[in-house]
């Protein structure tokens, strides 16, 4: 399962918390590596590349979830 798949379960109309807020953001970010399972990939994106600033201490900790679904 891609991480995009994974965090696509936590959308909400309103996001609630931090794993919500991510979920948002992707979904309205149209070149997010939607097919991506990869740290790396992902990580660098949302440094560089991402039209959108999330804590990416969070996103570690949300990835961890993902590690372990």
């Amino acid at each position: 399962m891609s991480f995009y798949t994974f965090l696509m379960k936590y959308r909400a109309y309103k996001a609630v918390d931090d794993i919500s807020k991510l979920a948002n953001l992707v979904y309205e970010d149209s070149t997010f590596p939607k097919q991506s399972s990869d740290f790396d990939e992902i990580s660098s994106y949302l440094e560089t590349h991402a039209n959108f600033a999330f804590n990416l201490s969070k996103f570690d900790e949300i990835w961890e979830l993902y590690l372990v679904r």
